[in-house]
């Protein structure tokens, strides 16, 4: 692993951090965007948000619900990457039932504390997390059935590795199904920006590379499933979300923002990736 992606990597995890540690306060005086709003665009029931613990709503950074529609079946073992506090391995805990496993991985400390207080408070004994990074997952080879993540892959500076892991750790004819940022045409000022890295804008891919990623490290049937392009006020909405309470120095501003929302509008969607490991 390089310097330079460590670096990365830390400062992704510093990122969240500080959203974590401080939810809800702005020292600039303005009205912050409120908590969840991501979860709410990204496409989940009101339902299952109300069975949920409010702080794995409320600490949720996703751009799509990865499970909705799939066929995760009862008895399955889920893994799902960028677990963060846990709203994902809590809905797919329910869903696999006590025949099955949900298991988070999560580079994080501060996030899998939060994971694991979740998990308590649903009472769940068929849920976990495990401290890690995407491109070097602690689990075992060919032992899951699905491999799912939401709005994660983009922030690792090595996709390919990620894509080689989920290979690695699905079992024969297991599948993924992720939720994530795909982009098109992003100007060099946007890929510079470490804001922008961290609310999964600056180092997203497009749909064509992230497909070619799947497919050279060994996986077949890969395919967008949905498409969700945003719009100005979405972009909006969903980058202030993901944004951590800036320092009092105010960095990123809401100009940047609205910069960021109008030049890019519709150039940036949430897309719901499929992939499956051959049988043989």
């Amino acid at each position: 692993m390089s310097r330079k992606n460590d670096e990365i990597r830390q400062a992704v995890s510093e990122f969240y951090v500080k959203e974590v540690a401080a939810p809800g306060k702005c020292c600039c005086g303005g009205a912050p965007m409120p908590k969840g709003v991501a979860a709410k665009v990204a496409g989940y029931s009101a339902e299952e948000l109300a069975a949920l613990p409010p702080d794995a709503v409320c600490n949720s950074f996703g751009c799509g619900n990865p499970l909705a529609f799939s066929e995760v079946r009862e008895g399955d073992a889920v893994l799902d990457l960028g677990s963060g506090a846990g709203i994902d391995i809590l809905l797919a805990a329910k869903k696999v039932g006590p025949r099955g496993r949900a298991i988070g991985i999560d580079m994080t400390d501060e996030m899998l504390a939060k994971a694991r207080e979740n998990i308590a408070a649903a009472r769940l004994t068929n849920a976990e997390v495990r401290k890690g990074i995407i491109e070097e997952l602690p689990v075992a080879d060919a032992s899951v059935d699905w491999v799912i993540s939401n709005c994660v892959i983009n922030l690792s500076p090595e996709k390919p590795r990620v894509f080689a892991e989920i290979a690695r750790v699905l079992k024969p004819g297991g599948r993924m199904l992720v939720s994530d940022i795909v982009v098109e045409d992003l100007p060099d000022w946007v890929r510079r920006s470490a804001a922008l890295y961290g609310s999964c804008v600056a180092g997203a891919i497009g749909e064509d590379e992230y497909l070619a990623g799947l497919r050279a490290a060994g996986l077949v049937d890969a395919a967008v499933r949905e498409r969700l392009v945003y719009d100005t006020a979405q972009l909006r909405a969903v980058i202030a979300s993901e944004i951590p309470e800036p320092s009092c120095g105010c960095d990123p501003s809401p100009e940047l923002v609205n910069e960021v929302a109008a030049s890019l509008s519709e150039k940036i969607w949430s897309a719901k990736i499929f992939a499956r490991k051959p049988v043989a």
